[in-house]
């Protein structure tokens, strides 16, 4: 935990006027003024939680004001100071808290769980240290502009064990980027000390293993934060690089006020006290001449005023009365398709062959061509082109700073992509198998697919994922893991079947600006192929189509079952009328509800494990909906449920080819 010294906190002026001095003042005592109201109104019920940041204010305080007020801020429980001094309304901020219709996320959130472009900050979500990764994409955005600003993102001494920390400082460091991590070394991860939670001396030390720039500040020293980060911002604005700064602090109440302060010694609460950020340095600039009471007590007044007024507002605001069409309708960014040229005129989009592997890249290549703002980020996809070589030469033709290979950090570069999107940026992020996307699971699930519904910012990022198995590669490199996605709301999942829908659902995912994830079924790369159109179309998102006509029964399928489906049906003579979902979130009901009603029966198949599979979703909808259409009961054959395995015997054993077969012709004669 942080030494504490009952020695007065050293104020040094510098050049600053009196007029400064006053306006730090004045904004150091607006959050603690708001958090005795707080502390107060909790007592008597009136609130339901409060994270108290009393003794450490001046770091929010004193950073926020040190930045130019278009610099996204990316904060935390305790940085009430940062929402003063950007002088949110209190009136929605206090709305905010309490969960009503008025405040940032329409009461679907809490506290500092939300952000506001408009005022320049980036809240937080439960998970510590995702927003370190934004705070890096904003920072690239910068850069790629050339706008001379700097991105800054909070961490507490706790989140600094977390793997996002360490993944955020590496690609900031490695790409230069123009980020400041302010830790809050307050001492306790809510009642964990610092020397249960790592073992160097100082957090700041661990700058040098990234071979960044690190400082140790004073956090209860308002002038001395101020003043440090204003001149570290003016230098990284010209000369981009990332900084760490640990804020040596206390915090004077628990992590949240249920948990108390009892495992804090009590001689340590008293040392801090004496180190109290406002006290000192009202205490300061009394003795400067620069305040006296009267003027203490005028401010006072007039934040009380302005307290009072905008909690009168909050109060008499009704309870939200749920409304579930907008609710439904918020998970996702407004979008209309738009009609992309007609792909069936030769003449005006003349076709070539091209396989699977080269309709994902033409795709890949005519976004880059058509947005100017898509970056491409991954794992070797630079000039060696990717572990499929899908980029191959798109350095040469795009350049370094829109291909850029990345650290092996999947959970920093989706969280980078973000922090993009924030910035007006489109990204798509290739994890180099869809195995391994289990690192970025947080980012995806947490923060691309809920940014949206929580407080109304889209995430405009394609995750590609190759997936699947069929060439032998084992456990970890052979998953269809769809399903995880397809239950998150806010993302859109699509598993294209053909080198027609690989490049035009690529592009129209490119368009949308909700986040997408395009799994690409790695055997199906150089297995097929067809002639396509040269130039840019776009295939519909949440369209099914009819991949073959037929009546007898209704085969439900995706991705590689599309071409399993088309075999088996085609050997058996069954007249099968198959569907290729093409995307699984959102599906296309439509078109399954007009399947099931011309044939009666209906035999679901997927390569994914068969418990929680995307086949029970669709069972379970269609004896729901579809019953009385039904002549036999609902089948479904899916991969075994189990790891995928390595061997080429026990792999195929693992395929659902063979069950579908059986099952296909008992449902035919059934």
């Amino acid at each position: 935990m942080p030494a504490a010294t009952a020695q007065p906190i050293q104020f040094k002026r510098g050049k600053l006027s009196d007029d400064t001095l006053l306006m730090l003042y004045r904004r150091l005592l607006m959050p603690r003024m708001i958090e005795e109201k707080m502390l107060i109104l909790l007592r008597q019920g009136q609130i339901s939680k409060w994270f108290s940041g009393i003794g450490q204010e001046a770091i929010a305080v004193g950073v926020t004001s040190a930045l130019l007020p278009d610099e996204l801020v990316f904060t935390l429980h305790r940085n009430l100071g940062v929402f003063t001094v950007r002088d949110v309304p209190l009136a929605t901020l206090f709305s905010q808290w309490q969960g009503k219709k008025s405040g940032f996320s329409k009461g679907r959130e809490r506290s500092f769980h939300f952000g506001t472009l408009e005022y320049g900050i980036v809240g937080m979500i439960s998970h510590l240290g995702p927003q370190l990764a934004l705070a890096d994409g904003v920072a690239l955005a910068h850069k790629l502009k050339g706008e001379g600003r700097v991105a800054l993102a909070f961490s507490g001494e706790g989140g600094t064990s977390e793997g996002d920390f360490h993944e955020a400082l590496n690609v900031a460091a490695v790409w230069d980027l123009p980020v400041i991590f302010i830790v809050e070394n307050n001492g306790y991860g809510l009642s964990t000390t610092t020397k249960e939670q790592f073992r160097c001396a100082n957090i700041a030390d661990k700058g040098i293993g990234y071979g960044m720039k690190s400082v140790i500040l004073d956090g209860n020293n308002i002038l001395e934060v101020y003043n440090t980060l204003d001149k570290l911002a003016v230098e990284m604005r010209k000369n981009p690089h990332p900084v760490l700064v640990e804020c040596k602090t206390f915090r004077m109440r628990g992590h949240e006020e249920a948990s108390g302060v009892k495992y804090v010694p009590k001689e340590l609460l008293e040392e801090w006290a004496l180190k109290d950020p406002l006290d000192n340095y009202e205490r300061y600039l009394i003795e400067e001449g620069v305040l006296d009471e009267k003027t203490v007590a005028k401010f006072r007044k007039e934040i009380k005023d302005e307290i009072e007024a905008a909690w009168k507002i909050t109060v008499s605001e009704p309870e939200i009365l749920p409304d579930t069409e907008e609710e439904l309708a918020d998970v996702y960014a407004p979008f209309l398709p738009t009609e992309a040229p007609n792909p069936k005129s030769e003449i005006r989009n003349p076709k070539s062959e091209r396989r699977y592997i080269d309709a994902i890249s033409d795709g890949l290549r005519l976004a880059m061509q058509r947005h100017g703002n898509l970056v491409l980020m991954g794992q070797d996809i630079a000039d060696y082109g990717g572990v499929f070589k899908i980029t191959q030469g798109f350095v040469e033709e795009f350049g370094r700073e829109r291909v850029r290979n990345t650290p092996i950090c999947e959970s920093a570069i989706i969280g980078t992509a973000l922090g993009l999107s924030l910035k007006g940026f489109k990204s798509m992020v290739e994890m180099q198998f869809a195995d391994f996307v289990t690192c970025a699971f947080n980012q995806i699930t947490n923060n691309l697919a809920k940014i949206h519904y929580r407080w109304g910012v889209n995430a405009d990022v394609v995750v590609r994922m190759p997936s699947g198995g069929g060439v032998g590669a084992g456990p970890f490199h052979s998953q269809s893991n769809e399903a995880w996605f397809v239950h998150t709301p806010g993302l859109k999942v699509v598993i294209p079947s053909t080198p027609y829908d690989a490049k035009g659902l690529l592009l129209a995912a490119f368009e949308d600006p909700n986040p997408v994830m395009y799994f690409e079924h790695k055997a199906l790369y150089r297995a097929i192929s067809e002639e396509i159109p040269d130039g840019y179309y776009t295939v519909e998102i949440g369209k099914a189509r009819v991949a073959r006509e037929g009546s007898a029964v209704s085969v439900i399928t995706y991705g590689m079952g599309v071409h399993w489906a088309l075999k088996v049906c085609e050997e058996e003579d069954i007249d099968a009328d198959i569907i290729d979902l093409r995307t699984l979130l959102p599906l296309d009901y439509e078109a399954i509800s007009a399947s099931v009603k011309k044939t009666n029966k209906v035999i679901i198949l997927h390569e994914d494990t068969l418990t929680g599979g995307v086949g029970g979703e669709l069972s379970a909808w269609i004896s729901e909906y579809l019953f009385e259409h039904l002549d036999a009961p609902v089948k479904r054959v899916a991969g075994l449920d189990t790891p995928i395995p390595f061997a080429i015997p026990l792999e195929q054993n693992f395929m659902p080819v063979g069950r579908f077969r059986e099952q296909l012709r008992k449902l035919a004669a059934y």
